[in-house]
């Protein structure tokens, strides 16, 4: 399992991009946060209004969902000094300073990331339908949102997405409870079990033998064309961004409580893998309002999906595909098969993401088994993109390393033997 990393030159890049090997970029217009953040479209108020949000939520949520025990929906970190040790074995190289994974696949609900931004943005649209209709006030318990009157009252409207998968459960989930209709549009990515999953909840699933930008496409143009229809839009919302932002500055407690300590001496790095860009995006995001300059994040992308990569090193974000790159954008990491960014994402990351590095399906496999046998942690092959970031970047003993686990907690039995038997 040989990794060697020197940085090269953007048509260095492209050429090793187009061969499918795996590379890294570094950022060159990655800059000091101060100089970037008068320049964002969203503030630091912006994600503590989402925060307070979700607090208002938290009486529903627990009523709803009792596995939240107090209606929060986070997840824990922790050490994994075991994985710690196999990757320096099997790399052949030391991973200097602490290595920790943010367990977003435990994260209640949905078991994914996108558990934080899809859950977030359809509570804020129920909240502002409840309130316009004289039905909520901010002040009320939110628990009454769990009555039937409520779930006749969200019936009689309609919340659409396109997704891969993980975000569609999130949506359809959490949209089904509250009594919304539900259709999830989902690209030829998207894994049979998910579908299920939602059909399960009574959810809605329309299946594109195209991918992920097709399924966004329709979804967005059906919905447009009911009036009490609302899309969430993974591409370009504002709404699922601050959501994912709320996790990054959530963390700080968390490290806080952990005695890691995070300063110009003793820098965080955190790797998350990344599809369109929404959820590492905000993550991001949260975590430069609240480490700024001490912070250094960095994206994972499938060798054959490197659709952020290759929007921010050519400056043409949403205006290339991979396809344009003679890539077919097919992947083992599902929730990662996008051939087109964020645009909106996109422009946020140009001067605050440190850079992005691409990782082959076969390496996905052998971090989901290891990480298996070593913590008796089971990730799906997605979320094991960020393994990678710690051979590539801990040369420093004080830093503290920070692998973004997207999902895995909802992947059948069945499912998991197949993956553990592919390595």
């Amino acid at each position: 399992m040989n990794v060697t990393f020197t940085q090269k030159d953007k048509n260095s890049i492209l050429e090793d991009i187009k061969s499918l090997k795996e590379t890294v970029w570094i950022n060159e217009n990655y800059s000091k946060f101060k100089d970037v953040k008068k320049d964002l479209p969203l503030s630091y108020e912006d994600v503590l209004e989402a925060e307070k949000r979700l607090t208002r939520f938290q009486p529903f949520i627990k009523r709803a969902f009792p596995e939240t025990k107090d209606g929060v929906i986070e997840s824990p970190i922790m050490k994994i000094d075991n994985m710690k040790e196999r990757m320096e074995k099997d790399f052949g190289k030391e991973i200097k300073g602490t290595l920790l994974l943010k367990r977003d696949d435990l994260l209640p609900i949905a078991g994914s990331i996108k558990a934080r931004g899809g859950i977030y943005e359809v509570l804020k649209h129920a909240e502002t339908l409840a309130i316009n209709n004289n039905l909520l006030s901010i002040d009320d318990d939110y628990s009454v949102l769990a009555e039937d009157k409520f779930k006749e009252f969200f019936s009689n409207y309609t919340i659409q997405v396109g997704s891969t998968g993980n975000l569609g459960l999130s949506i359809g989930i959490i949209s089904a409870k509250l009594g919304f209709k539900v259709k999830v549009h989902m690209s030829q990515d998207a894994k049979k079990w998910k579908k299920d999953l939602l059909r399960s909840k009574g959810v809605e699933v329309v299946e594109y033998t195209s991918d992920y930008s097709k399924a966004v496409e329709e979804g967005r143009k059906e919905s447009e064309n009911d009036p009490n229809s609302y899309f969430v839009d993974d591409e370009n919302s504002k709404n699922l961004f601050l959501g994912y932002a709320v996790g990054g500055i959530r963390l700080k407690k968390q490290l806080d409580n952990m005695g890691i300590v995070v300063d110009k001496a003793h820098p965080l790095f955190v790797y998350l893998p990344c599809g369109v860009g929404g959820g590492p995006g905000g993550i991001t995001y949260g975590l430069k309002l609240v480490y700024e300059d001490n912070v250094h994040c960095l994206f994972a992308e499938p060798t054959h999906s490197p659709a952020m990569l290759l929007g921010l090193i050519t400056g043409l974000h949403d205006k290339v595909s991979v396809e344009d790159f003679g890539l077919d954008n097919k992947t083992d990491a599902d929730g990662l098969a996008v051939g087109r960014p964020s645009s909106f994402v996109g422009k946020m990351m140009e001067r605050l993401l440190m850079g992005i590095y691409t990782i082959d399906d076969s390496r996905l496999y052998k971090f989901l088994k290891a990480l298996y046998e070593e913590e008796d942690i089971f990730l799906e092959p997605s979320a094991l993109a960020g393994f990678l970031g710690p051979i590539l970047f801990a040369n420093e003993d004080n830093a503290t390393h920070i692998c973004w686990a997207t999902g895995g907690s909802l992947v059948p039995e069945y499912v998991r033997k197949e993956y553990l038997k592919r390595v």
